[in-house]
């Protein structure tokens, strides 16, 4: 049992595959063995079914390969044949002689092409996959139908959709909002970070073309003119230091705050888990902006440790330079990077608080009572019993956290937008910051500078690393029999 467990992704891809083999050769069979009416159906749409007495199922078949091939006639074909391209004819404005002005060409938008290119190919998917269902469905018709038992009507069918069936009526309208919502752009996303699509190549006004793999190329090298690979490197070591360092020390806080709390010597505890939950309540956002006011260089934060003779002392040990009159809490990059990991513990603890709470208050104590008479220290208790069960609890959760830190947008766009600016040339060259994580850096390299190919690049890179985590760290969580040894 254990060894499955472990090997619970491999055997999951292997099966993967396997249901795929598995559904050809049943499509297969079903076109080899069928009668003269199922392998109509691989021509007209239905045959097989309204041959079974499935007239409307039949009907609806029918009337649905008739909208795809118009679908492909006119929308599919004039965008695919384009595809390739991505557009060859430029916007301009050319005479018109009727009206005696100038008016825009017949011009190609390069993204509408690439973004109506990708939907037709996936409705193409989606119908191919349907056609090869519905032969297999009309084959297990006949099938039904050799052996004598009853085929259902229409009314046993729409019953059956609202009660056996009820789950997949109920995941239609989720799957295709995933669909519009999620894979299509993702995949839009995919196909721009081989395109040469940035601010030079701009449409309406101008086109862009499929370059292939030179965008990944230009993230893993460094030249003159292109930086990508010196400000990868930075960004992404960075990304996973703030990623690994903010989640645990929220972690760790939460639950030493939460056990300082619920200890039984602790006085007005009602009071204390208000103020934290008042502080999470406030808006991120604001707690933010605020306290990169206070920490300013011209800020409240500098005004006090200047007039308390702390800069001074700093400047003495060398932790900030002669030159200047402030403690640059948001404008060095070695600061700025520890200020934002320290904001972030205050802003992140309130949310562990109350998670470990919970999660302590669960904890059976007669687990502590008898590591007392065994003579355990609070340290032992802490380690053997406290720990453990937090970390099968949260598990998940920290998994999660981690992910969602490397795309921890607002706690680094709001502390340093405006503030921090990088001084080596090399980071300024591809737009990145020292205090940059992909994420910032891919919505500063989209939004300030419409350099839609490169953001798509560290995108994709995002999703990989994320991907690694996620997979590699579940798998360890999940693996052996940990439940049963929590028990």
């Amino acid at each position: 049992m254990k060894s499955n467990k472990a090997g619970g992704t491999g055997s999951g891809v292997k099966n993967f595959f396997a249901g795929i083999g598995r559904y050809f050769y049943e499509w297969g069979a079903a076109v080899v063995h069928s009668d003269g009416f199922v392998k109509l159906s691989v021509v007209l749409m239905g045959a097989g079914h309204i041959r079974r007495g499935k007239y409307l199922q039949g009907a609806a078949l029918f009337v649905l390969e008739i909208c795809f091939c118009l679908f492909c006639a006119t929308f599919a074909a004039d965008n695919l044949a384009k595809f390739g391209t991505l557009g060859s004819v430029q916007a301009q404005k050319v005479f018109d002689p009727v009206l005696f002005t100038n008016v825009w060409n017949d011009y190609d938008h390069s993204f509408k092409i690439l973004l109506y290119g990708i939907v037709s190919l996936i409705i193409i998917a989606m119908f191919i996959l349907l056609w090869m269902n519905s032969v297999r469905s009309a084959y297990r018709l006949q099938q039904t139908a050799e052996k004598g038992e009853h085929i259902s009507s229409l009314r046993e069918d729409l019953h059956n959709a609202l009660d056996k069936k009820y789950y997949r009526t109920l995941l239609a309208l989720p799957i295709t909002g995933v669909i519009l919502f999620t894979v299509i752009p993702l995949i839009v996303m995919i196909a721009v970070a081989f395109t040469n699509y940035d601010q030079q190549h701009m449409p309406p006004n101008a086109l862009f073309t499929w370059v292939g793999l030179d965008n990944f190329k230009a993230l893993f090298s460094t030249s003159m003119t292109i930086t990508f690979g010196y400000s990868f490197q930075i960004v992404l070591i960075w990304t996973l230091i703030w990623a690994v360092t903010s989640t645990f020390t929220c972690y760790i806080g939460g639950i030493l705050l939460a056990l300082l709390i619920n200890n039984k010597r602790t006085r007005a505890k009602k009071m204390w888990r208000t103020c934290f939950i008042i502080a999470m309540a406030v808006p991120q956002f604001v707690s933010l902006l605020l306290v990169r006011s206070f920490f300013a260089d011209q800020g409240i934060v500098n005004t006090i440790c200047s007039n308390i003779g702390l800069t001074d002392l700093l400047k003495q040990v060398g932790l900030v330079s002669d030159r200047l009159s402030y403690i640059p809490f948001l404008t060095d990059a070695n600061w700025a990077r520890v200020m934002i990991i320290l904001i972030n513990i205050w802003v992140g603890v309130p949310y562990l608080l109350l998670i470990a709470t919970g999660v302590l208050m669960n904890i059976p104590q007669d687990l502590y009572e008898a590591a007392t008479i065994d003579g355990a220290n609070a340290y032992q208790q802490f380690k053997s019993i406290t720990m453990p069960y937090m970390l099968f609890v949260t598990g998940p959760y920290l998994i999660n956290s981690v992910v969602q830190n490397i795309n921890n947008f607002n706690v680094i766009y709001l502390l340093t937008e405006g503030v921090y600016e990088t001084q080596d040339l090399l980071l300024a060259g591809s737009h990145a910051r020292e205090t940059d994580l992909l994420v910032t850096w891919l919505f500063r390299l989209t939004n300030n500078y419409y350099n839609y190919k490169m953001a798509s690049v560290i995108g994709i890179l995002v999703f990989v690393v994320c991907s690694v985590i996620t997979l590699v760290c579940f798998n360890v969580v999940i693996r052996g029999n940990r439940e049963e040894a929590m028990r």
